[in-house]
């Protein structure tokens, strides 16, 4: 077989062009305009339009310019951008049916290899598999309660390593996610200095929210890329993906045998993976769905969590009159003799109001992961094609002044009732997601019901760490050379967003307070 040379794959392209022109020859007329949005060029549309960096910001930018809806098209791949929460809502949630599946992402789904994890996953039996039992294990709060005491152990243990080297913040609260999320998946417990799992995580889960960022990778737009040789100009994107795999297949497959071997040694704790494997022969098609709904599990809290608690102390950083008002609370229900535990939950509603501030304030999810619909939809006068993608800018939505009142400052108030006021949107319906994937709905007015199957470990573990960190530290800005240094709130770019490392003082409240955090935690 003769080898491809540039003028050949110069050729294909050409080739593509024309199939994409004739398409465009016979299609038919549509019933409706599509939503406005950016003008585009012929034969390529939007293609310099789609943003590669914080897209949510340029998509906010279209919000302003276009409103709730806005649509780009590029090389005939339609994009539907969503900017507001009752569009959202109206379109993902009521109408989940067309809107739920999953969009084939050529970087990270095929190439990087992730397209089996629950996050892409289409609608269909495997996906439903995933569903119910991940469900079962944290599909609500009250599954969650079991976990509970590894919540509080592993977050007492943070406190520990928080006040023995407060200036490595970030990789004490990556550390705690990753112990936390890996008891309940693989039940595996963490070694205390640089574990292999943890690092492991670390490393596929930024490279799995580079490669799913919106318009982070051309391929992404155009499918065909992903058929080009690594020495092709331009397929870097080729180097990076096979190096990813790499990473990606060992995040999936050895947590998975670290619990095989375990069950075969007699040894293995209760996990979410040992109970799908233990008493039970599976087929090798179960065997792999079983490893990769446990790597769903494990991948999901491995990151936005890490997220959100690292947002929360640099909002405490930032703003210490919400800091003391939650402090001035906690002590009075929990008191200065023992560190607050869930039982505390129902007690504390300005800590609560304060760990829901932290969602809505710092996005973690500020674009989720794009939809696709599967039947033409006519939606508010504007008309939505099938395979269109739909990509919700979740962090216009969250920080919209048309929903929250002065949204750039962080106000846990919003979320308490105050004078017959009515209390703004809850962030947690929308923060991770819309539709059947993601929905949260209200059973009643004390019962909170996430259809998104990570939240409530999420939502867990930002509170359990709110209140026991607020229980025991001061949070302040750093001074350097007796000058205050003020962070920045800088989000990075990807599908799940960090705020850019800064400096921050904690200190203990008290001796009290040091001998509390002292105290043994085991399990």
């Amino acid at each position: 077989m003769l080898p491809l040379t540039n003028s050949t794959w110069l050729d294909l392209c050409l080739a593509g062009v024309a199939v994409y022109l004739v398409k465009q020859v016979f299609i038919k007329k549509n019933p409706v305009s599509y939503p406005p949005g950016p003008p585009g060029w012929p034969l390529v549309g939007n293609v310099t339009d789609m943003p590669r960096i914080k897209p949510w910001l340029t998509f906010t930018e279209w919000g302003k310019k276009y409103g709730d809806i806005s649509h780009v098209e590029v090389l005939g791949q339609h994009i539907i951008v969503l900017n507001s929460v009752k569009t959202g809502m109206e379109m993902l949630d009521k109408k989940s049916n067309m809107y739920s599946d999953r969009p084939v992402l050529p970087m990270c789904g095929e190439l990087v290899g992730w397209n089996l994890s629950l996050g892409l996953l289409p609608y269909g039996d495997r996906f439903r598999w995933y569903r119910k039992n991940i469900h079962r294990i944290i599909g609500s709060r009250a599954a969650m309660d079991v976990y509970n005491p590894i919540e509080e152990i592993e977050t007492h243990r943070f406190l520990k390593c928080v006040l023995t080297k407060p200036d490595q913040l970030q990789a004490h609260v990556r550390h705690t996610a990753g112990a936390i999320i890996l008891r309940i998946s693989h039940g595996y417990e963490v070694k205390e200095n640089n574990d292999p799992f943890i690092n492991l995580a670390d490393h596929a889960m930024n490279q799995l929210s580079r490669s799913s960022a919106p318009g982070a990778f051309m391929v992404d737009i155009m499918p065909f890329l992903a058929r080009v040789p690594e020495w092709f100009p331009g397929a870097g994107f080729k180097r990076l993906a096979r190096e990813w795999y790499e990473t990606r297949e060992q995040m999936v497959t050895a947590p998975y045998k670290f619990v095989k071997d375990q069950i075969a040694a007699g040894i293995a704790p209760m996990s979410f993976t040992s109970n799908l494997l233990e008493g039970r022969t599976l087929s090798a098609e179960e065997d792999n769905m079983a490893m990769w709904s446990s790597a769903s599990l494990y991948a999901g809290g491995a990151d936005t969590t890490v997220s959100a608690i690292y947002s929360f102390f640099l909002a405490m950083t930032l703003f210490p009159d919400a800091q003391k008002k939650a402090q001035a609370e906690i002590d009075v229900v929990v008191g200065p003799d023992r560190l607050p535990s869930f039982a505390d939950r129902e007690s504390l509603p300005y800590t609560e109001a304060l760990a829901k501030e932290v969602l809505r304030w710092n996005t973690v999810v500020p674009t989720a992961i794009p939809h696709r619909v599967t039947e033409d939809d006519i939606h508010d006068g504007y008309y939505i094609p099938k395979g269109s993608l739909v990509i919700p800018n979740i962090s216009f939505m969250l920080n919209n002044p048309r929903t929250y009142t002065n949204p750039s400052q962080f106000n846990p108030e919003r979320f308490l009732a105050k004078d017959g006021q009515e209390l703004e949107l809850d962030p947690r319906t929308i923060c991770f997601g819309f539709g059947r994937r993601h929905r949260l709905t209200t059973q009643s007015s004390d019962s909170l019901a996430f259809d998104c199957i990570g939240l409530h470990l999420a939502d867990a573990s930002v509170w359990i760490s709110t209140a026991m960190s607020l229980a025991v530290f001061d949070i302040s800005k750093a001074i350097e050379n007796g000058v205050e240094i003020t962070p920045e709130l800088d989000p990075s770019s990807g599908s799940i967003s960090h705020p850019k490392p800064f400096k921050c003082s904690i200190k203990p409240r008290s001796a009290k307070a040091i001998a509390l955090i002292q105290q043994d935690a085991n399990y």
